[in-house]
Parts: C-alpha cells; structure tokens; sequence
C-alpha cells in the first residue's frame, strides 16, 4: 500500500500519488487558512484604498479562493502553485534576504511573513517537475509519422 503511493501512476501520466495529495494538501492549506484572511481584509475595508494595495489585496484574496479547484484537480490546477512558489520565492529573495543578512528580520511582522514562507521546499517538492515540464513549459510533442503499409 505503502509503496504505490511513492510509485508512477501511469493513470495521471506519472505523477505519483504522494504528489497529487501533497498539492491537495497545499491547495487545503491556501483554501483554509489564506482565503479567509485576504477576504476578511478585502470585506472589512473602510475607507478608499490605495490603488497597489488593493491589487496586492485582491490577488492574496483570489488565488487561495481558486485553490477550491485545486482540491479536485490537482494536475490541472499546478500553474496556481508555479504563482504560489514563484511569488514567494522572489519576496523572500528581495525582502527577507537582504533583512535577514542585515540581522533584522526576525521579531518583526516581516519576519513572521517569512516564517510562514519558510516551507516553500516541501511545496516544491510535492510538484511533480517532470510533468509540469512536459506539459507546461516542454515542446508539444509532434505525433509519429504514419507510414503505409
């Protein structure tokens, strides 16, 4: 039982169950604990908003709300999870990095943002690369040449 769930499912194009759950339990996470402080932020807004933070705010809100149909389909549903490592990969490179060098990153509210950014390796490991690279960024594939027979 163990061991199919680590082996190549030649059902989903070899993707491994363990992946097809670990990004189900990402899109859980975004779903349950993102969705519902970006629309909090979004629905108890007073006042006019600041046109680049209402952007920020509206896409925090939007891409943990379409994790819904990550859980349902995980494959289809991997470009989320290209957004949600490339945007947290760049905010950490650009923002905590250069705090983090200059030893003033932790006790602060950006701090704790990097913190909850810090798994950011277990999210890339649960994608399945190989099939993102043939389906999402790899040549299509040109059929065989029928030959007569």
């Amino acid at each position: 039982m163990l061991a199919r769930l680590f082996a190549p499912d030649p059902r989903h194009e070899g993707v491994r169950p363990i992946q097809r759950w670990g990004l189900r339990l990402f899109f859980l996470l975004m779903l349950v604990f993102v969705a519902p402080t970006a629309w909090r932020g979004l629905l108890m807004h007073e006042g006019p908003w600041d046109p680049v933070r209402a952007v920020t705010v509206a896409v925090w809100a939007t891409y943990p709300t379409l994790a819904l149909f990550g859980l349902f389909r995980p494959l289809r549903w991997l470009p989320l999870m290209f957004f949600t490592i490339g945007y947290k990969a760049i905010w950490l490179g650009f923002v905590a990095w250069p705090l983090w060098q200059a030893g003033t990153l932790w006790g602060t509210p950006t701090g704790e943002i990097a913190a909850s950014f810090l798994p950011l390796p277990l999210l890339a490991a649960v994608v399945p690369w190989g099939y993102a690279w043939r389906t999402y960024f790899g040549w299509p594939r040109r059929p065989a040449p029928v030959t007569a027979a």
